[in-house]
C-alpha cells in the first residue's frame, strides 16, 4: 500500500534536519521513500491529509496487559492490539497477565502467534518464576529464545530474596531482564489505597511508602552484589525516586518506569470511592505526583507507562474494598502526557524505551521501515467511553479534560486511522 502525508509536522528531536519542519511523507510498500516540501501523488495513493497533521516514530509503552487467554471476557489479543494502535502504539509489551500465566516457552509462542499480521507488534513477558508463584524460576532461557523480552510476575512481589539473587546471576548468561514489583506484601498487609489523611478520613486500609521503598532498597542492595540487567515498574513515591537516582549513581544497571496515571492524579481523587481509581501502585500524595514529574523530566525514570489494565464490570461495580485494581491507560495515554508536559517532551518520552528491551528503534527517514504515530497534540476534549477501544471500559480518565488527539497509525506496511 502507498501512502501519502501531506503536510505532516515532523517531531524526531534526534533528526535536526526534519524537526518541527512540515513535509509531505511518501510511503511505499511500507517503506518510506520520499520526505520533502511538496510531493504530488501518482498512481494508486492513499492519501492523508488531516487538519494539524504532527508525526512521529510510532510509540512504545513497556506495561501493557490484555486477557487471552483465560480472561477474554477482559480483553482478547487481537482488539487489545487494536487499541494500542489506535492509541498511537506501534510497539506494546505484554505483561504475563493471564491465566495460565506464560511460563513456558511453548507460552511464549502462543503470544507470539496470536499477534502475527496486527499493526501493533507484540512482546511478550515470560513470568520470572513457575506460575508466577514466586517459588521456582521458571524457563527463563526457553522463553528467551521464543521471544520473550522480560521476566515478571506481574504484580506480585517476590518474597524471597535469594530468589532475586539467583535470578539477576543466572539470567546474566543470556543477557535476561529480570523485573521485581515494589512491594514489601508483609508491611502492605491488607492495604488498599495509600496510607495517609485521604486513607484516614476515609476509612480505607492504607499502604505506606515505606512497603514501595523498602523492596526497592532490597534490590537494589541486591544488584549490587550480583550485577545484572533490573526493572523496577511502576513506582509512586518520591523516596523510590531518590533511590533509583543513587543506584544510578553508583552505576547500577536498573531502570524504571511510572504509569501516566500516577503522574497525573492524587489520592484526593478516591474521595468519592469511585473503584476505577482503584490501582497498584495506589495513587500517592501531591508531593510523590510533584516528585514523580520532577524524576521524569530529569531522566531518573527512564520511561512511562500506560500500565493498561482492562477488568470486566463485575469486578469494578462493586464496593471499593472489594474491587479489583487496574484502569485503562491505553487510549487516554498521550491526551493526559501531553497535558502534563507538553508535547515535545511527550513525543520524546512515548518513542524512547525499546533498546532496553532489545528492540530496534525505528527511524524517521527515507529508505526507512515505515512506524510512524499520526496525531494532533493541540485539540482539548473531554475524555468519554466515545474515545474507548477497549472490551472493558474501566478507565479513571473518564470525564477528564484531556490534549492531543490521535489520527492512527503506520506500521508493518498497514495503516489504521480513527474515525
Amino acid at each position: 500500500m502507498d501512502i501519502l502525508l501531506k503536510s505532516a509536522k515532523i517531531i524526531d528531536a534526534s533528526n535536526k534536519e526534519y524537526h518541527l519542519k512540515k513535509r509531505d511523507i511518501l510511503i511505499k510498500n511500507g517503506t518510506i521513500d520520499t520526505i520533502a516540501t511538496k510531493v504530488e501523488a501518482t498512481g494508486k495513493v492513499k492519501i492523508v491529509d488531516f487538519k494539524n497533521l504532527h508525526v512521529s516514530i510510532g510509540w512504545f509503552d513497556s506495561g501493557v496487559s490484555f486477557g487471552e487467554p483465560g480472561y477474554e471476557e477482559r480483553e482478547t489479543i487481537a482488539n487489545g492490539l487494536r487499541t494500542a494502535a489506535k492509541s498511537g502504539f506501534t510497539d506494546i509489551v505484554l505483561n504475563p497477565n493471564t491465566n495460565p500465566v506464560p511460563d513456558s516457552n511453548g507460552a511464549i509462542v502462543f503470544l507470539k502467534n496470536a499477534s502475527k499480521d496486527q499493526i501493533t507488534n507484540l512482546h511478550p513477558i515470560g513470568t520470572l518464576t513457575k506460575k508466577g508463584e514466586g517459588e521456582v524460576l521458571a524457563e527463563l532461557y526457553d522463553m528467551k529464545n521464543s521471544g520473550a523480552v522480560a521476566f515478571y510476575d506481574f504484580k506480585r512481589p517476590l518474597k524471597n530474596s535469594n530468589l532475586v539473587k539467583i535470578a539477576l546471576q543466572y539470567a546474566q548468561n543470556f543477557d535476561g531482564f529480570i523485573y521485581s514489583f515494589p512491594l514489601d506484601s508483609k508491611i502492605a498487609g491488607k492495604g488498599i489505597v495509600n496510607e495517609g489523611v485521604v486513607s484516614t478520613r476515609l476509612g480505607l486500609k492504607g499502604i505506606p511508602a515505606l512497603a514501595e521503598e523498602l523492596q526497592i532498597s532490597r534490590d537494589l542492595f541486591i544488584l549490587g552484589y550480583t550485577g545484572g540487567k533490573l526493572h523496577i515498574p511502576t513506582i509512586s513515591t518520591a523516596n523510590s525516586v531518590k533511590l533509583i537516582s543513587d543506584a544510578k549513581k553508583k552505576g547500577l544497571d536498573v531502570s524504571c518506569s511510572v504509569a501516566i496515571h500516577n503522574l497525573f492524579l492524587s489520592d484526593e481523587a478516591l474521595e468519592e470511592y469511585n473503584s476505577r481509581f482503584k490501582v497498584m501502585p495506589p495513587l500517592r500524595t501531591k508531593s510523590d505526583v510533584k516528585a514523580l514529574l520532577k524524576g521524569l523530566t530529569d531522566g531518573v525514570i527512564d520511561f512511562v507507562t500506560s500500565d493498561h489494565i482492562p477488568m470486566n464490570i463485575e469486578q469494578k461495580h462493586v464496593e471499593f474494598d472489594n474491587a479489583a485494581f487496574g484502569s485503562l491507560g491505553l487510549e487516554s495515554a498521550f491526551g493526559a502526557l501531553n497535558q502534563l508536559i507538553g508535547m515535545e517532551k511527550c513525543i520524546e518520552i512515548l518513542s524512547k524505551g525499546r533498546n532496553r528491551y532489545g528492540l530496534e528503534t525505528p527511524l524517521l527517514k527515507q529508505g526507512e521501515k515505515a512506524c510512524l504515530t499520526l496525531f494532533d497534540p493541540d485539540k482539548n476534549y473531554t475524555f468519554t467511553e466515545k474515545q474507548l477501544f477497549s472490551t472493558s471500559k474501566n478507565s479513571m480518565f473518564l470525564e477528564s479534560t484531556l490534549k492531543g488527539c490521535i489520527y492512527g497509525t503506520i506500521n508493518n506496511n498497514s495503516i489504521s486511522l480513527n474515525d
